[in-house]
């Protein structure tokens, strides 16, 4: 706590909002006679904005806050949020807005974590140090066809900071599998080549009822392979719940460090975090993080799976590899058993690197990262359900809204009357008012 008390020299903060882009001197709250002229931007589809921006500086972002609108599943899978450190040309995050802050699956839960934070369920906080040396730039891009409407945020940094040299840059990705491959453990974090730290993930699991019924499927054990381990890691845990700091399945809980943010039996749906913050896992030369599905069978799900003709896999010590279906006539059958499980999952895996950029795949496309929401109908992708009353109105009547540039706006209302004139009209105000803050704040 030492630092409470210190004044760096040459240190200055900055506070990146729609009242100030830029986090400038002397600029914050100018619209509006400074009376909450412009708290709030949208984000248009197939359009980004730069939440903040630091050049010829170095810095350390020290936490982002924002809310929104729609915080629909869909709408918090559709808006990626990208962090680029040091004019680097790849970014160092590009990963789904929602999963980046913890919500695996697209639903809102309250949770308090040390890194990731959501105090009602309604907004998103991350407090994650993300240091710079020269430069930073934090957008969010709309993949979809809805409007991220009335977008409230705030990025909190300073400015002037001695980053060490040995300080690490912050890095995220986000991977999925819709379902897993029988016995292919599925990938946290690829393979990432460098010096580094692990800081942990956030999960989102659906499991597969049609094929195993209401069994628990998080047998599986974490993986952690190190600077140059092949067949075997280094690091093994010993089950799902035993990394999230729980035993013997799992409830809703919400600590510093591991939390079960959803634990719902009626829909076979868990999402859960685990950070390492307290139990650092550093690397000197690379990394790649693994988790295992598998279950565990008992008398009555042996039951269920020799009435369905389902038939599983045996893991554990004994079982063949690559694995071979159980046979349910054995003799030595036991009643109680580990098998190999497929299941939908999808992580989002934090961690330091020695370089402001990494090598890892970009997020799959909205239509299939979408896939991953439980009960997602695809007929959502093409369907706009949450428009502000406002753009509702014009939509009736001018479906292409979204193209319009504000000078087509501004002609299309010279040409109606009544409300649908008045409605253009004010839509074309707000967004030439947006589009005049950021310009000027990010010049």
């Amino acid at each position: 706590m030492s630092e409470l008390y210190l004044i760096p020299p040459g240190v200055s903060t900055r506070w990146a909002t729609p009242e100030n882009p830029s986090g400038s001197r002397g600029s914050g709250g100018s619209l509006g006679s400074g009376r909450k002229g412009m708290a709030h931007f949208a984000i248009r589809p197939g359009r980004r904005i730069v939440l903040a921006r630091a050049d010829g500086h170095s810095g350390v972002v020290r936490r982002i806050w924002l809310t929104f609108h729609d915080l629909s599943p869909l709408m918090l899978r559709q808006l990626r949020i990208t962090c680029y450190w040091d004019a680097a040309e790849r970014p160092a995050v590009d990963v789904p807005l929602g999963d980046f802050f913890g919500m695996g699956l697209g639903r809102r839960v309250p949770f308090a974590g040390a890194l990731f934070s959501s105090p009602e369920g309604r907004s998103f906080v991350c407090t994650v140090p993300m240091p710079f040396r020269c430069s930073m730039r934090i957008e969010v891009h709309n993949d979809g066809i809805s409007t991220a409407a009335m977008f409230y945020y705030e990025v909190d940094y300073t400015l002037g900071d001695r980053v060490p040299a040995d300080a690490g840059y912050f890095h995220a990705w986000y991977n999925q599998e819709l379902p897993t491959k029988l016995g292919v453990d599925y990938t946290v974090l690829d393979a990432v080549r460098g010096r580094g730290r692990f800081l942990g993930a956030s999960f989102g699991v659906v499991m597969d009822r049609e094929r195993y019924g209401s069994s628990w499927g998080g047998e599986g054990e974490v993986k952690i392979y190190l600077d140059g381990d092949t067949s075997h890691p280094t690091l093994c845990g010993t089950g799902t719940e035993d990394y999230v700091g729980t035993g013997w399945c799992q409830g809703v809980f919400s600590h510093a460090e591991q939390g079960f943010t959803i634990a719902d039996e009626a829909a076979m749906a868990l999402a859960f975090y685990r950070y390492h913050v307290a139990d650092p896992v550093w690397f000197e030369r690379e990394i790649r993080v693994t988790i295992q599905q598998i279950g565990s069978w008992n008398p009555e799900l042996l039951e269920f799976l020799k009435e369905r003709g389902r038939p599983i896999h045996q893991a554990g010590l004994g079982a063949a590899i690559p694995p071979e279906p159980l046979d349910f006539s054995r003799p030595d059958l036991t009643d109680f058993g580990l098998f190999e499980r497929e299941d939908c999952w999808n992580s989002c895996a934090y961690f330091y690197l020695d370089r402001p950029d990494h090598d890892l795949p970009a997020p799959p496309c909205l239509a299939e990262r979408a896939r991953a929401l439980p009960g997602f109908d695809p007929a959502e992708l093409a369907t706009i359900t949450n428009d502000l009353p406002v753009l509702r109105l014009i939509r009736e009547r001018i479906p292409e809204v979204d193209r319009l540039e504000v000078p087509d706006l501004r002609r299309r209302a010279a040409g109606e009357t009544g409300a649908l004139a008045d409605a253009l009209t004010q839509v074309a105000a707000y967004l030439e008012a947006q589009e005049k803050a950021l310009r000027e704040n990010h010049r």
